[in-house]
């Protein structure tokens, strides 16, 4: 099966962040698909993390609900090889799993996960989880790029005091010529007029 494409209904709902649904499970699929597209979320669909991983390299999206207990790669080798991918490692994943032990939230944690919703799930709950994290993640960005632009800031400073210390310089020494050039004139002079004073004494 391959990624499948949620289109979103025509209730003049404009669409939000795109999530990508990673679960063997079509019923699970289906409700999770339809009810996030209902907000207004491009919702994408995979079946096994294989697919999904496929799918990522094709178009990052903003958010993966991933299931754990999977066949042929669990979900935790999923956020594992997303994580070690630079392209990837942003993204957040909220596992979703019948697991309860804290055994198994650990490793979701230890392995990426942002989020750990236990099935049998209300949508309410998974609704929640998922805007409070992309909230996150948006914020996050902006930190970042408010970061690089205080750093962007903090270079031109830096070269402004350069430049400023360069003119200072040049200014300085430039000045410095016709200073000595008057001060050896006034000396002249008062030589000139202690020679004249001398004279008449």
């Amino acid at each position: 099966m391959k990624i499948e494409q949620i289109n979103l209904p025509k209730n003049n709902i404009l669409p939000k962040n795109n999530i990508l649904i990673v679960d063997d499970t079509p019923e699970n699929l289906h409700f999770l698909s339809n009810g996030l597209a209902r907000k207004g979320y491009e919702v994408k669909c995979a079946i096994s993390g294989s697919i999904a991983l496929l799918g990522v390299s094709a178009e990052i999206p903003d958010l993966i609900l991933l299931d754990i207990k999977m066949p042929e790669m669990s979900g935790y080798e999923v956020c594992e090889h997303l994580k070690a991918n630079e392209k990837t490692r942003e993204i957040p994943v909220i596992f979703l799993s019948a697991l309860h032990e804290v055994s198994d939230k650990v490793k979701a944690f230890a392995s990426g996960g942002v989020d750990y919703i236990t099935k049998p799930f209300q949508f309410e709950e998974v609704l929640a989880r998922v805007e409070n994290q992309l909230t996150i993640a948006r914020l996050q960005k902006q930190l970042q790029q408010q970061n690089l632009h205080l750093q962007a800031l903090n270079e031109e400073l830096v070269q402004s005091n350069q430049e400023l210390e360069e003119f200072t310089y040049v200014v300085s020494h430039d000045l410095q010529e016709p200073l000595r050039a008057v001060s050896s004139f006034t000396q002249l002079l008062a030589e000139n007029h202690q020679s004249v004073l001398n004279a008449e004494a």
